[in-house]
């Protein structure tokens, strides 16, 4: 069994495999949209290494941190969408 963590999707709470990426606990949660555009366009994870900004998020609060890049936590609260 692996090791897990504890976090919350939107309010929604997961576990996730610890060592996987906040982009990835997303995509495991079932969701494949992470944000709108300025147009209204649902975007997500398109480079997988921090390069196109596509797939942000708020992580603690923080807006427009880039979910390819960071690694899920214990007790971390994600929220997509905005």
């Amino acid at each position: 069994m692996p090791d897990l963590v504890q976090m919350t999707i939107n309010g929604v709470a997961v576990r996730i495999p610890r060592g996987s990426t906040v982009a990835a606990a997303v995509l495991l949660a079932g969701s494949s949209a992470l944000r709108r555009s300025v147009s209204g366009e649902l975007r997500g994870p398109l480079c997988g290494m921090g390069v196109c900004f596509e797939c942000r998020v708020a992580i603690d609060g923080r807006r427009h941190v880039r979910s390819c890049q960071l690694l899920c936590r214990e007790g971390m609260e994600v929220t997509i969408g905005g």
